[in-house]
């Protein structure tokens, strides 16, 4: 696999996923009752768009449906 296709972003995660989008952002910003979800390593925001690496939404909700 590229490089280009380990990275995602958070809309595509969730599509891919099947989860909610909200679900996969406060996995990467983490809100008020926790913290982030991902390492500094797996995910970076760029503008307002969180970008996410397949390893990483893989640690965190498993394979995709």
């Amino acid at each position: 696999m590229s490089k280009i296709n380990e990275v995602m972003t958070a809309t595509e995660a969730a599509e891919r996923w099947g989860i909610a989008k909200v679900t996969v952002r406060q996995a990467c910003s983490g809100y008020k009752k926790a913290p982030p979800r991902f390492t500094a390593e797996e995910t970076r925001q760029s503008g307002s768009t969180w970008l996410i690496t397949v390893e990483g939404m893989q640690r965190v909700f498993g394979e995709p449906k």
